[in-house]
Formats: C-alpha cells, sequence, structure tokens
C-alpha cells in the first residue's frame, strides 16, 4: 500500500490517541530507519528510549528467532528457563536479589505501588500506603502510575485518580521530609525525569533520599524505565550516586525491542509479595525473557557501548550548548549520557517537523524540550550532523 492509504487506513481503524508524524516506518537497521517510500531516516528517538542496542540487533534478533521456535509461551504455573536466567543476570548486575517480570513500564509501576503498601502492612506491620512521587513525574497510564503521575495533563477526563500519594517539588529533599507522615510507606522517583522534560536532580539528590527513607522505614522505589540499561553512561542510573534503592522498575530498553518489563526488589522488599498477591499471564514469558537476556548480554559483553555513552552524551551537550549560544531562543541545555534535553522558549513540534523533513528524527516533551534519546550505538559524526540540521532549522526562524 502507499503511504496515503497506510495513514488514511490508520485514521480510520486506530483509536485516536497518538499525535503521530505522518510518517510509516517499515524497516530498521542500527541508528537508521526506514519509511513505507523508502526513505532514510536517523533514528534520535530509538522507540522512546527502547532500542537501546539499535533496531534489529542481529544477537537480539537471533535469540528471537530461536526462542520462537522451541517455546514462546508458558504459564507461571510453571517454571520457565529463560525467565530464571533473566532473573539471576539483573540480580548478578544490580542492587537486586529477587525480580518480577511483566510486560511494560506503567505496569513495573503498579507492582511497585502494590509492592511497597502490602510490605508495609504485612512485614512491617504498620497501617501504610501512601507514597511521596515528584512534580513533573511521569510513571505510566495505568490508573495507579497515571496517579503516581503529578501531571494534571494525563488526569485530565479520567478522575478521580486512585487515592494515596502526595507529590512534592522534584530535586527537594526537605519538601519529601515535609511531606512524610504516619500513613507514608515509600518515596518514588527518577533519577532523571524524561517525559517530565529531561530535568536531571543535583548532584547528591538520591543520596539525600536514601539516607530519609532509612531514617524512616521507608521504601526507596527507583522508576528507571527510561534512564536504566546504559542510558546514562552506567547500566542503571543509581550507580553515578554510589546509592542502591529497595525497589526498581524496569522497561523499555530491557528488552531490546521486545516488549517486557521488571520490578527488581531486595530479599527484604520482596517479601512484601507472596503466592497469589500478584501475578501476569504473560510476564517473564519465554519469548521475552530469552531477547531480554541476549540484550543484556550484549550491553555487559561489549562493555564499550555503555562506556562509549558518557562521552557521546558531552559532545553531544557541548554541540547543543553552541547552539544555544548562537540562537537566545534556545534556554537551556540539559542531560546525563544519551538522555538529552534542549528547552525552548517555544513550543517544539514545528522543530521536530522540519528535522523530519531533513531525515532525522527527535521527540518533542514538556511542550518545550527537544529530547535526544537515539540508541546508545549512535556515532559522535551522526550527532554532529544533526546539530548541523539543528542550525538551519534555527536559521530559519
Amino acid at each position: 500500500m502507499i503511504t496515503a492509504d497506510l495513514l488514511k487506513e490508520s485514521q480510520q481503524f486506530l483509536m485516536n490517541t497518538y499525535a503521530r508524524q505522518p510518517l510509516v516506518l517499515v524497516k530498521g537497521r542500527g541508528s537508521r530507519v526506514f519509511d513505507s517510500e523508502g526513505k532514510e531516516y536517523i533514528d534520535f528517538v530509538s522507540g522512546v528510549a527502547v532500542n537501546n542496542l539499535g533496531h534489529c540487533n542481529p544477537r537480539v534478533v537471533v535469540a528471537l528467532q530461536k526462542q520462537a521456535q522451541r517455546l514462546m509461551h508458558v504459564s507461571n504455573h510453571f517454571h520457565i528457563e529463560p525467565q530464571i536466567a533473566l532473573a539471576k543476570a539483573l540480580a548478578k548486575h544490580s542492587f537486586a536479589d529477587k525480580a518480577f517480570f511483566c510486560n511494560s513500564g506503567t505496569e513495573a509501576i503498579e507492582a511497585a505501588i502494590k509492592l511497597s503498601r502490602r510490605y508495609s502492612r504485612e512485614v512491617l506491620k504498620k497501617d501504610r500506603y501512601e507514597i511521596i512521587t515528584m512534580h513533573g513525574a511521569f510513571h505510566g497510564r495505568t490508573y495507579g502510575a497515571v496517579s503516581a503521575t503529578s501531571q494534571e495533563k494525563f488526569h485530565a477526563g479520567f478522575e478521580p485518580m486512585v487515592p494515596g500519594f502526595r507529590y512534592v517539588p522534584y530535586n527537594d529533599v526537605a519538601a519529601v521530609e515535609q511531606a512524610v507522615n504516619e500513613r507514608t510507606c515509600a518515596v518514588l522517583v527518577e533519577p532523571v525525569q524524561g517525559e517530565g522534560g529531561v530535568q536531571v536532580p543535583s548532584d547528591g539528590y538520591l543520596r539525600a533520599l536514601r539516607s530519609l527513607c532509612d531514617r524512616h522505614q521507608l521504601l526507596l522505589v527507583l522508576d528507571e524505565i527510561q534512564t536504566g540499561m546504559g542510558r546514562t553512561g552506567r547500566l542503571f542510573a543509581y550507580e553515578h550516586e554510589g546509592i542502591t534503592p529497595d525497589v526498581m522498575a524496569l522497561a523499555k530498553g530491557l528488552g531490546g525491542g521486545m516488549p517486557i518489563g521488571a520490578l527488581l526488589a531486595t530479599d527484604k522488599a520482596s517479601l512484601g509479595f507472596a503466592p497469589g498477591s500478584h501475578g501476569s499471564t504473560f510476564g517473564g514469558n519465554p519469548l521475552a525473557c530469552s531477547v531480554a537476556l541476549a540484550a543484556i548480554d550484549t550491553l555487559l559483553e561489549d562493555n564499550i557501548i555503555i562506556q562509549n555513552v558518557g562521552a557521546l552524551g558531552s559532545h553531544f551537550v557541548d554541540g547543543l550548548r553552541t547552539l544555544k549560544a548562537k540562537y537566545p531562543f534556545v534556554k537551556d541545555v540539559r542531560g546525563k549520557g544519551l538522555l538529552v534535553g534542549m528547552e525552548l522558549d517555544f513550543e517544539g513540534k514545528d522543530i521536530v517537523a522540519a528535522c523530519m523533513r531533513e531525515r532525522f528524527l527527535i521527540n518533542c516533551t514538556a511542550n518545550t524540550v527537544l529530547r535526544f534519546i537515539p540508541p546508545l550505538i549512535i556515532t559522535e559524526e551522526e550527532i554532529d550532523q544533526l546539530i548541523d540540521v539543528l542550525d538551519g532549522v534555527f536559521a530559519q526562524r
């Protein structure tokens, strides 16, 4: 079918839940994607931080093919070999002792909410249920996750929200301290806010939250759905602060392109769950776990991928800051690793469209922040090409 027909049928048969670009992508290799007309684009969105290894990484594809021929799904009423192997790998390379698998980031957050509340009641024997979250956060679209998200635009039309959440300013430990009361059971926070506009907290923020949670017997829950799996230059962003959480939600880059989510926890925190307290029909199925295991192995065995992220991110930020110095409408450039934002003093959607016409795919979040989340295999040359395109687009304003 030609692109115009595909766009027409998309409008006819799909619910209107996305402000989609008029583009039908049909193929991807590495940092490049191709549309239905054969045009090539350099992808600085990577499926919203999903394709950390690029599109169709050969090792990931082979793992998918092999497992699909062997066993795709069985119930969690039975033990599943690839699920065990993936849990073991995550435990080996993180703070965690135990894992629960689901299908997405928002499901991982739902599991974190349930675990936090049940841990307080069943293990600590305290009737606590409130979770402190941050202004500007984004934790997902299901009712629990969207209720944990403080942004009103995600609540509109869906009220009432699930009770039990208190919102405080991001990067403000004193505000968290003031919000703690006899009902508080956990603090839920992103190490870097992605959807909230690539907000990077001050050094020591997570350390201070760790100390606060220890003093009040609260679980520290990290949402590393976007920052995990090498995105910030470490396998997990909490490593930059030298602390460990009690609970952590993962998804996006975990599966190398395959939908999968995970909730990781210490042995102690995991006592909040018991047989029958939580579950997922498709969570941890053999296919998703085999692919995720291949993605993790590729990241860890080819250490140069993660090691390069810091240098690539610094190069990227330096290039964007040259544009900030040149164009007064650029308010700020910030980021960590290859999660980078450029804040404008106007809405960024026209810049996204202009870059797409130049065959570069970028993203805008929080209305005015251009968000760049390319595959971790992106090159300096490709970054420089995007900087040149942005320079040309900005010059036309």
